[in-house]
């Protein structure tokens, strides 16, 4: 069944996002601040509105994916917002990766404003926005989650009910919270491994079958050969670039803060990437922290 939908982001995750839903023959209307990414959008066939507000006008959902809660925010309130824009009663899907609390907050104002919505951050990089194939972390009540699943299923795989509001963006930083530290210590094995004389090929033979084996290691292999498809054959071409991945460890890690855990090695996950993130790595892909560690280690 088609459905309006104003989708607001239209970046490297987005663009493709909204091209599948026009290709399940959803009635789709395109917002971006960026020409270049207008551009991109258009020629993968998403119409595009003259402004946010204007795509919202006769939205039965908006969905929403933009860089930091303070664009979601600032997008949704004002007299030209898409709170005011929507009709009453739209669903508001935000795909965007922010703060626990921001997501509470938009939460709370979309039912000032007598909207609904769920947060729903997403996992599966540029390559799962394209192909269709994302994890959709949701945040809302049960009814706004069977209504949002629907949407969820023409741009992903796998959609998983998280719990109340917030919750689909606690799962998102817990998750990458695991992947940043758990791709660290794969590199740092490789390259410890390189010192000890072993072959890179031995290594992931061994610990992809072993105790060792994680999605880091078996998808996102940060050395060439092992896994032809990771970053690491392409001079480390992003799929989820170090920017994003630092990014989304301050999120964890201001999460951690305020909560009062005592997560140790997500809070040096973070300065490690915030590092490579201020350096060389912001467009690369996170794998290629690799690089870092090697050129740091003596006798590199």
């Amino acid at each position: 069944m088609a459905t309006n939908i104003a989708f607001i982001g239209l970046g490297h995750m987005g663009g493709y996002m909204a091209a599948n839903l026009v290709k399940a023959g959803h009635n789709v209307l395109g917002f971006d601040l960026s020409e270049p990414a207008i551009a991109a959008a258009k020629n993968a066939g998403v119409p595009i509105a003259e402004s946010g507000a204007q795509a919202a006008a006769n939205a039965e959902v908006v969905i929403t994916m933009l860089p930091a809660g303070r664009h979601v925010i600032g997008a949704l309130e004002g007299p030209d917002g898409l709170l005011a824009a929507a009709p009453k009663g739209t669903l508001f899907l935000e795909c965007s990766t922010i703060a626990v609390d921001d997501a509470r907050t938009v939460h709370q104002l979309l039912g000032e404003a007598g909207h609904r919505g769920v947060d729903a951050p997403v996992s599966g990089g540029t390559t799962g926005a394209e192909n269709g194939t994302l994890t959709f972390m949701v945040g809302g009540s049960d009814e706004d989650f069977a209504a949002a699943e629907v949407i969820f299923q023409d741009m992903g795989k796998r959609i998983v009910h998280c719990g109340g509001p917030g919750a689909g963006q606690a799962a998102k930083v817990c998750n990458n919270m695991i992947l940043g530290v758990s791709m660290i210590a794969v590199s740092e094995a490789f390259v410890l491994g390189e010192s000890l004389g072993l072959s890179n090929e031995a290594l992931f033979d061994v610990a992809s079958a072993a105790t060792g084996q994680c999605w880091a290691l078996t998808t996102n292999c940060p050395v060439p050969g092992p896994v032809p498809t990771s970053p690491a054959n392409r001079d480390f071409q992003p799929g989820f670039a170090g920017a994003l991945m630092a990014k989304d460890l301050g999120l964890a890690a201001e999460a951690v803060n305020s909560s009062g855990v005592k997560a140790q090695l997500g809070l040096v996950a973070e300065k490690i990437y915030r590092d490579f993130a201020a350096g060389s790595g912001a467009g690369k892909d996170f794998s290629g922290i690799i690089e870092e560690i090697r050129a740091a280690s003596s006798g590199a």
